[in-house]
């Protein structure tokens, strides 16, 4: 399973790291160190987190948006069949899901946890992992 930094958790989730540091202290979010290295976040903790971070907007509710069709986050959902995958990735406040097959979904090895990037066109997401 996919481990996270402070920084990193951040990033995804899109709150500052002082949040991330809170959310461990106060124990929203569990958070391991290894020896003397630095707090790390199981990325299953994560996806919960992110999944309830944002919940989507009112239809209409936003004037303008800032988005870019790249937009990073993480797995919080993956549902698998004997052809086709449905992936939720939670990109800060942004929901984004994907249908593909199920053998790119394995290739890509999707899973809760996972950092992956959408890219947006139209009404297709496609996933990359970096």
């Amino acid at each position: 399973m996919p481990a996270y930094r402070i920084a990193e958790a951040a990033q995804l989730l899109g709150v500052s790291d002082d949040t991330v540091r809170r959310w461990i202290d106060g124990g929203r979010l569990p958070a391991r160190r290894v020896g003397s290295g630095p707090a790390q976040v199981d990325g299953a903790d994560l996806a919960r987190v992110a999944a309830q971070l944002h919940e989507a907007p009112d239809p209409g509710a936003t004037r303008h948006s800032s988005a870019r069709n790249r937009l990073t986050g993480i797995v919080t959902r993956v549902v698998r069949d004997t052809v086709m995958a449905q992936v939720e990735i939670q990109a800060g406040p942004f929901r984004l899901v994907s249908l593909m097959s199920r053998e790119a979904a394995d290739e890509l090895g999707l899973d809760v946890g996972v950092r992956a990037v959408a890219t947006v066109k139209a009404t297709q997401v496609s996933v990359d992992v970096p």
